[in-house]
């Protein structure tokens, strides 16, 4: 099976789905949608954005009940000849993405709790899974073409996995005097991976018809068995045969001619020379019987069944600058959250074998296993400029501390004559500079009860190509949106929007040996992606 870096925590569907951070959603209500810049927010989704600002807020009770349905596509293509199809989709949707606010707000205090989905999200269903999964299974085609005619193959596989980080959190804010107030809460966050799929009826069309490609590599480890009894019994019979070639043993009448024409054609159909002693080649088709049997393994129906669970804390901070009338500023501050997951599996995908031990099989989700999938840092600062009583413009960005976060990445293949697995790799070996995002945004008000807003984000992954997979892989952004709010009354409002993220396109060369030589087969990986967004916001103000 060919190396690739795996997200393991996260594969398919891992980190945020839209105009964020690597594995952070910032999409946080449906004022965001049809404004895409909310970090100086002096509404109630400030509970999420701008903790401090909520002492803006009128005194009382304010409610914010917020869902956004996210549809997004993922397509990767790959370059490698031997592949049915070098195009491969996944869809990912997320009808319920529901974000909750709450606060009350006092002359000096408020207090808010909100619960969101803070990383993840949606499910992604690849029916024909990836080009990692399918590359091994393809090489049958020409490794076979030569001994048994192989012209195609054919195989059956599904996978999909899900993925939601919840955040429940809760902040208290003060007013400081006219001009400043500050906030500070905490976030908890529950994480939850989930994963099912198969692999099955891997088929090779050869000269003599369709055949299992289970079998035909269980066929191949049993003629390498028995050839590897037939100098077991030799070097047995005779231990100093052992040092001596098949040639130099028929000399000297410890065998035949038969058995030294059978295991000379063995040897050459293994591809090793017929001139080495009869303990190399002893040593040979007992590797061999290794190597196909775990191909045979390896080939055979598989499935997946598992999920992975972890818990952290989110500690965050908050300050609101009201230097003018009509500027608002606003700076928040969230620190990592370190998050472990768990692993509980029922079923499991193997990928290989520990230098060809078959009791050491490689597996995708190890029972029990922990392994880190953290949410980095963030420093988050947005500005509002009110121009007139109808119209305000908005500004914004979110830098995010990606290289000092542990996002659980390794090498899901031991390098042989290793026992290390799995090799972890550090996020500055995979992220070449730190995440970031830049929005702006306006709106306007058309009458008392109605407005319309319009915005736009980049956002920059700062990964390099180590990190990029067909399971996982960051992309810059670009993101408009648009929409309006409705005020019913003075204390119930409408929002309403809809965004499209074009995702930029980036490709790499893996690596992927055929026999010893490195095709080095081009990936591109692309997505795109759709919200439409709803909410109401209800206030219930004190009675003064």
């Amino acid at each position: 099976m060919r190396k690739f870096l795996t997200f393991v925590s996260a594969a398919f569907i891992t980190g945020s789905m839209f105009a964020g951070g690597l594995v952070t959603n910032t999409n946080q209500s449906a004022s965001w949608v049809r404004l895409p810049s909310r970090n100086a927010s002096l509404e109630t989704d400030a509970v999420y954005y701008n903790p401090a600002g909520l002492m803006k807020l009128d005194n009382g009770f304010h409610f914010s009940l917020n869902n956004q349905a996210i549809f997004q596509t993922r397509t990767i293509e790959s370059t490698y000849p031997y592949l049915n199809s070098g195009t491969y989709e996944g869809k990912v949707t997320a009808p319920l993405f529901p974000s909750v606010y709450a606060a009350y707000k006092l002359d000096k205090l408020a207090f808010s709790v909100g619960f969101m989905p803070i990383g993840g999200g949606g499910g992604a269903t690849y029916e024909n899974g990836l080009p990692s999964f399918e590359m091994s299974q393809s090489d049958l085609v020409p490794a076979l073409a030569a001994s048994m005619g192989a012209s195609a193959y054919d195989m059956d596989v599904y996978f999909k996995g899900s993925s939601i980080f919840f955040g429940l959190q809760g902040a208290i804010s003060y007013k400081i005097n006219d001009w400043i107030s500050i906030a500070a809460g905490a976030r908890y966050v529950t994480a939850k991976n989930t994963y099912e799929g198969y692999l099955r009826d891997v088929q090779v069309t050869t000269g003599a018809g369709v055949m299992d490609a289970s079998v035909i590599m269980a066929g191949v480890a049993g003629q390498a068995t028995t050839a590897a009894t037939s100098t077991s019994n030799i070097i047995t019979a005779v231990p100093s045969a052992a040092g001596l070639t098949l040639a130099q043993a028929e000399a000297a009448t410890i065998i035949n001619n038969a058995q030294r024409q059978a295991l000379e054609g063995a040897l050459a159909g293994f591809g090793s020379p017929t001139t080495i002693t009869i303990a190399q080649a002893d040593a040979v088709f007992k590797g061999a019987a290794r190597v196909y049997g775990n191909k045979s393994t390896l080939l055979a129906d598989q499935e997946v069944e598992a999920e992975q669970t972890g818990t952290g804390i989110t500690p965050f901070f908050s300050i609101n600058l009201t230097l003018f009338e009509n500027l608002n500023l606003a700076v928040k501050y969230e620190m990592a959250t370190k998050l472990e997951l768990e692993n509980k599996t029922a079923k499991d995908l193997t990928t290989g074998f520990v230098n060809e031990d078959p009791e050491m099989p490689i597996t995708r989700f190890p029972n029990g296993a922990k392994i880190r999938s953290d949410m980095p840092a963030m420093l988050a600062v947005g500005a509002e400029l009110r121009l007139s009583e109808s119209f305000k413009v908005n500004a914004g960005g979110n830098y995010f501390f990606d290289k000092t976060a542990d996002y659980g990445h390794f090498i899901d293949e031991t390098p042989q004559n290793s026992t290390d697995y799995p090799v972890h790799i550090d996020n500055s070996e995979i992220i070449s500079e730190n995440g970031m995002s830049l929005q702006g945004g306006l709106e306007i008000n058309l009458s008392d009860n109605f407005l319309v807003s319009a915005g736009y984000v980049y956002a920059n992954q700062g990964v390099n190509s180590m990190y990029q997979s067909d399971l996982t892989y960051g992309l810059a952004t670009h993101t408009i949106g648009a929409g309006g709010a409705f005020s019913i009354t003075d204390n119930i409002k409408i929002n309403f929007g809809g965004s499209y993220t074009k995702y930029m396109d980036d490709s790499k060369n893996v690596d992927h040996f055929l026999g010893s030589l490195n095709l080095l087969p081009k990936e591109t990986y692309k997505k795109t992606a759709m919200i439409f967004g709803l909410g109401l916001d209800l206030s219930f103000l004190a009675i003064t």
